[in-house]
């Protein structure tokens, strides 16, 4: 899953980023409301964090021009502004949740996984193609009962493929979700981390889930 943050204060910034990246999100951050209109608009995000008080564009115009451009990402405004009528401008606007400063990132993580259930529809938190298995809150993957071990990347990756079961996912679609915005298109990165991800879990099981399509991509199936 990839995360827009769109905060001036870097070590605000910062703080999130890696706590989002330790739960194996990929996140892009910007620094002013420009930047972030910009790369909100170019790019295809799963989720937004965006600050109110942003230099160059502040947030409120910053949400409402990508809700006039229907960009429908889910946004949570991140702010130091607490009083009601604040809250009320932002929800109105278009905002989909909103948390003000200080706060605890356990309460932003989970607002941030709250969010992203709801724009997929669904509330489940396990993953399942075939036999095998991912548990969106422990993070823990299973195959035919037995544990796999994988590091933050690997697990993002699967993730992706396992939401994206049966379709096609070409390098740039995986590039533009599972790594962040200064990711090196023309390196063999992405091959190299499938092929890891292959041999945790496919290669010691019969029946085989991820599959190359030569010159295309990648797919998972049954």
């Amino acid at each position: 899953m990839r995360i827009l943050i769109v905060e001036d204060e870097k070590k605000v910034a910062g703080f999130i980023k890696k706590g989002l990246e330790e739960e194996t999100y990929a996140v892009d951050v910007a620094c002013d409301g420009e930047e972030g209109y910009d790369l909100a608009s170019m790019n295809q995000y799963d989720m937004i964090i965006l600050d109110l008080m942003l230099p160059k564009m502040d947030g409120l115009e910053v949400l409402t021009r990508l809700r006039d451009n229907r960009v429908n990402t889910p946004i949570l405004l991140l702010t130091a502004k607490d009083a009601v009528e604040d809250r009320v401008t932002g929800l109105n606007k278009g905002a989909d949740d909103y948390l003000t400063k200080p706060f605890a990132f356990s309460e932003l993580l989970a607002r941030i996984r709250s969010l992203l259930r709801r724009g997929q529809a669904e509330t489940k938190t396990e993953l399942k193609v075939g036999d095998l298995s991912l548990d969106l809150v422990s993070h823990k993957v299973n195959r035919n009962g037995e544990e796999i071990e994988l590091t933050g990347k690997e697990y993002s990756l699967l993730e992706y493929f396992m939401r994206n079961e049966g379709k096609v996912l070409t390098r740039t679609m995986i590039a533009e979700h599972v790594w962040d915005y200064n990711f090196d298109t023309f390196t063999n990165v992405i091959d190299v981390y499938v092929n890891h991800l292959r041999k945790k879990i496919d290669k010691n099981y019969p029946a085989k889930l991820l599959h190359t399509l030569r010159g295309v991509g990648y797919v998972m199936k049954v």
